[in-house]
């Protein structure tokens, strides 16, 4: 089971990259999580489209996507809402022809250093890739609060929060298999 994970926070030692760097090693078995970069893409723009083609990094990505079984998409919040570089993936992807996102059984995970866990970037992501055509895990979203207590040497390291985590992992390992 092929999953692909997107990282929505640039910085080296972001909490979401401390977060989604913690998923392999918490997956099921079977499940390979695999991190695809997405700070170097292009902002969107069709003009950088050549001879109908986005950039290379872009159908790279995308083809990455399609080819996956699943998607994990971490995020933290900023301004009440997820950043620009996953709506920027996003949007470059839901474009090319492999419809990567249709049908996609994809998670979501946020997380905060204040009470509410990212929930509204969470939410936000949800709206965005359903008109892609994601399929999500229902009940529950992943949206971890107080972050900062929870991480150490670059992992989530509460044992509550990782296993928090792994049942996530299972939904998704679970969706993908209901839907194969």
């Amino acid at each position: 089971m092929k999953i692909v994970g997107l990282i929505g926070s640039l910085r080296k030692a972001a909490f979401t990259r401390q977060m989604m760097e913690t998923l392999p090693e918490i997956a099921p078995e079977g499940m390979q999580i695999e991190m695809a970069q997405i700070g170097h893409l292009p902002f969107y723009d069709e003009d950088l489209r050549v001879e109908g083609e986005a950039p290379a990094d872009v159908r790279a990505l995308s083809r990455k996507i399609a080819a996956a079984d699943g998607l994990i998409v971490g995020s933290p919040e900023y301004n009440r809402s997820f950043p620009a570089v996953i709506k920027n993936a996003i949007d470059w992807v839901s474009k090319e022809p492999e419809k990567a996102l249709m049908g996609k059984p994809t998670l979501i995970a946020t997380q905060s250093p204040g009470q509410l866990g990212g929930i509204l970037s969470n939410y936000h992501l949800r709206q965005v890739l359903s008109v892609s055509g994601a399929v999500f895990i229902t009940g529950g979203e992943v949206a971890i609060t107080r972050i900062g207590e929870k991480v150490a040497d670059g992992r989530v390291s509460d044992p509550e929060t990782r296993d928090y985590l792994r049942s996530h992992l299972d939904k998704l390992a679970d969706l993908i298999q209901r839907q194969g």
